[in-house]
């Protein structure tokens, strides 16, 4: 029988040609069906596998050298150092959000009680980090898609929070009447024409997340403009969007009458969020 580390190397060499980390692949996916931390792998190299666990491995490399992202390989995603139940159902969390994160928590006191709405909820991440960070604010959280909902609610459950509500709603549709402090949201944004969305863990994700009407524009046109008669006097509202699109959202938050309308920029130095106050 094979050893880990006879495993390791043979299925770095098969994805070497599909991945652009198959050492790492090869590793997160051995973990994932082992149930054990990379540590261990070091550790434990002249270990072998039963032949159960051997051909799950097999398969999840196939899988992956067909492109299957890893998140949706292994069913979890770290982020913001925590670990998040993804499916395909959902977005694959990703760095550039943290942005939208940060600047919602500057927003917001450590002791106020929001009110804080996250639209598009996706698998939850922005919600259950912000209600995480903030546990005296209430959070809602809404989705079209009843599919990410269940999957935003079992992320929430697996980080013991009840600070949130959940709403099947498309933005603001099915909502009960009130007014927040701050509403944030990561809404699809991408033009259906984008060569993009042929490439990378992409391919493989949600349309109905990625993709938008008018260049990618009109989910955000939408929530800009629906946005006012839901926030507090004073309230913000912040979206992420894409890295050549800073121009355009500004103009959207300025048509609507938004304040101190301000395009930030993430890590790389790509305009990233937008946001306005009323």
């Amino acid at each position: 029988m094979p050893t880990i580390k006879a495993l390791l190397a043979q299925a770095t060499q098969n994805l070497n040609a599909s991945s652009g980390s198959p050492a790492l692949d090869a590793e997160v996916i051995l973990c994932h069906v082992l149930q054990k931390n990379r540590s261990y792998l070091r550790a434990w190299c002249d270990n072998t596998l039963t032949e159960t666990e051997q051909e799950q491995f097999w398969q999840l490399c196939r899988h992956r050298q067909q492109g299957h992202p890893i998140a949706y390989l292994t069913g979890q995603r770290e982020f913001w150092s925590r670990d998040f139940i993804v499916t395909p159902d959902v977005l694959i969390p990703r760095p550039d959000t943290e942005l939208l994160i940060e600047l919602s928590l500057a927003l917001v006191a450590h002791d106020a009680p929001g009110p804080i709405l996250d639209l598009g909820t996706g698998s939850g991440i922005i919600a259950i980090i912000l209600a995480a960070e903030r546990p005296n604010a209430h959070v809602t959280a809404t989705d079209f898609s009843p599919k990410a909902l269940a999957v935003a609610q079992q992320n929430a459950a697996r980080h013991h929070l009840n600070n949130i509500g959940f709403y099947h709603s498309n933005w603001f549709a099915d909502l009960p009447p009130q007014r927040f402090q701050l509403i944030v949201s990561n809404p699809p944004y991408i033009d259906p024409q984008d060569p993009h969305l042929h490439q990378g863990d992409v391919r493989f994700e949600p349309d109905s997340a990625l993709i938008a009407a008018d260049h990618g524009l009109q989910d955000i046109k939408t929530i800009v403009a629906t946005a006012r008669h839901w926030l507090s006097e004073e309230g913000y509202l912040l979206i992420e969007h894409g890295y050549d699109q800073e121009a355009a959202v500004q103009a959207i938050f300025k048509a609507s009458g938004y304040q101190d309308v301000r395009t930030h920029k993430d890590l790389s130095g790509q305009a990233r969020v937008t946001g306005g106050q009323t």
